[in-house]
């Protein structure tokens, strides 16, 4: 077994910051190094951890790291992790990977020739109800799959410059849903309906996004999908994900946080919501890099792989195919399409 890693993370705002945090924390992990666009964020957290900061992911490479974390905005993914595959070092990516086919394939092939591991950041797959209601499907305790209701609804929209950057709602925001539907169902998505709308914030029009959304999916076994999202809830953040069978139906992420009220008489009211997603899913992000941490040191597959973050994809791309042209679009056609353009 490989000793305590020398953990690199390049990208330290919100999620790379607290990346960070948890890394160090790690008993498995003996020394971090830090890169960051803004030196100056980089140098005072490693100064908090007790980590070391250099000037750029290249020099966090020269450092001699054992793995690498990636947590910058999404056009810096594939960029780090050809470095990551070129230095022949395992990687942790945040999603989504890439937004478009060829660029993911194209990191796809530079990962395969070079045998590292990579772990894609979808953290839902490491949260307790999601494995519990996977879990359900795979014993088969819900029965014949039906339907299936995801919805994920941030408080506020995030800044108009990430927002230009993000590659569209479904790209940025359901691409949780659709790699959640697929690791609780364990089918693929086929086929997707979406629709959205401008309803809160006007200026997602500018960048030819919506701020509220929904879509209907088929499944590969006939079973189907609804999703809804919405960059504005003023109860908090809500991310629900549920299971509609033959023998039961399950919910995961409705608890006394969630931010919905009740209008039935006499109905209990919610507590404060969650804040964001980092607090909804504190325990699920801590748990996945510790997954990766220890598949770095013992060997083994990769917790969320880049294929699967290819097929969300996919799905996000169909969705806003969709959109635009107003009728169903099966996944095949999309990757047919892209292969083609690509």
């Amino acid at each position: 077994m490989a000793a305590a890693l020398h953990v690199g993370v390049v990208g330290v705002g919100r999620i790379g910051a607290f990346h960070a945090e948890t890394l160090s924390a790690l008993e498995d992990v003996s020394s971090l190094t830090l890169a960051d666009a803004d030196a100056a964020r980089a140098s005072l957290l490693a100064k908090e951890l007790g980590a070391n900061a250099v000037e750029s992911p290249e020099a966090i490479v020269g450092a001699g790291v054992d793995a690498l974390v990636i947590a910058t905005t999404t056009p810096g993914h594939a960029p780090l992790l050809h470095l990551a595959a070129a230095a022949g070092i395992p990687a942790f990516c945040e999603k989504p990977v890439a937004l478009d086919l060829a660029t993911i394939d194209d990191v796809l092939d530079a990962v395969g020739r070079a045998g590292i591991l990579v772990q894609v950041g979808f953290q839902r797959r490491f949260d307790p109800g999601y494995r519990a209601a996977r879990e359900a499907v795979l014993t088969n305790a819900v029965g014949n799959l039906l339907l299936v209701r995801a919805a994920t609804h941030d408080p506020a929209p995030p800044a108009e410059a990430y927002i230009a950057e993000s590659g569209g709602i479904f790209r940025d925001l359901h691409i949780h849903d659709f790699d959640a539907v697929r690791f609780v169902t364990g089918e693929e998505i086929v086929e997707v309906y979406a629709d959205g709308a401008v309803r809160e914030a006007a200026w997602f029009a500018r960048h030819n996004d919506v701020d509220s959304a929904v879509a209907v999916l088929r499944l590969s076994s006939g079973a189907l999908g609804i999703v809804s999202g919405a960059r504005h809830d003023p109860l908090g953040y809500d991310v629900r994900l549920e299971l509609f069978g033959s023998a039961e139906s399950i919910v995961v992420g409705v608890d006394s946080r969630s931010p919905i009220r009740s209008v039935e008489p006499g109905a209990a009211q919610p507590g404060v919501g969650y804040r964001n997603f980092l607090e909804r899913f504190e325990l699920a992000y801590r748990a996945e890099l510790a997954v990766f941490v220890d598949t770095v040191r013992k060997g083994g597959e990769s917790a969320c792989t880049l294929g699967d973050a290819r097929a969300a994809l996919l799905v996000a791309l169909a969705a806003d195919r969709s959109r635009v042209e107003r009728r169903p679009v099966s996944i095949e056609e999309v990757a047919s399409a892209e292969a083609v353009a690509g």
